[in-house]
């Protein structure tokens, strides 16, 4: 997270019911997290199945389903990257060029699923979202659009540029949470290139 937790919470007095965090990786966040919330108010997706099992084995009791998500359920090829943090669904575009050392090892096919139809099933009241998925990010929110009233936190990275070929640029993030009442209150680039984090808030 370029942007703290941390300052984040103290800034704008944040109060956590539940997390839904996207794009898991290893679950670094898990720590920071739980100064304000308890493990079983977390869930936690990730795409790479290997990531999930280690996730499992190293914070017994956690929540983490496998899943690529979006806004509708196709089949797509989901690509691993070297580094595993910048595994996605779309072709890598500027992103090639700003991180030259990370490209894609493998693939593998995978039938999208969309978020509303993976939190139905867990008690938790999401009011606070973490979306990390490589330019993916906007179409995993429309895939819960219907709960998108009930939340009053998103942390997100957005993109400036197409880093991923396609993807959701900010002013595209910022017109649709504006629909809902999230309004962007902070923003923070890594450097110039052209991607970075933004937390929304309800307004």
């Amino acid at each position: 997270m370029l942007i703290p937790l941390d300052a984040l919470v103290a800034m704008y007095n944040v109060n956590f019911k539940g997390i839904l965090h996207v794009g898991a990786h290893e679950c670094e966040e898990l720590a920071n997290y739980e100064k304000y919330i308890s493990r079983d108010k977390i869930l936690w997706v990730e795409a790479l199945e290997d990531k999930v099992a280690l996730s499992k084995q190293r914070y017994p009791g956690i929540l983490i389903e496998q899943a690529v998500v979006s806004d509708s359920q196709d089949i797509v090829t989901f690509n691993r990257s070297n580094n595993g943090q910048s595994s996605s669904f779309l072709n890598m575009h500027l992103h090639k060029q700003f991180h030259p050392t990370v490209w894609y090892v493998d693939s593998f096919q995978a039938e999208t699923k969309l978020l509303k139809d993976i939190i139905c099933n867990y008690d938790i009241s999401f009011n606070f979202l973490n979306f990390d998925i490589q330019g993916t990010e906007l179409r995993a929110l429309k895939g819960m659009e219907s709960y998108l009233p009930n939340v009053d936190y998103l942390y997100t990275e957005v993109n400036s540029d197409y880093v991923y070929e396609n993807c959701a640029l900010i002013d595209e993030m910022d017109a649709y949470l504006d629909k809902f009442g999230l309004k962007r209150v902070q923003t923070k680039w890594a450097g110039d290139c052209r991607w970075g984090d933004a937390f929304y808030i309800r307004a």
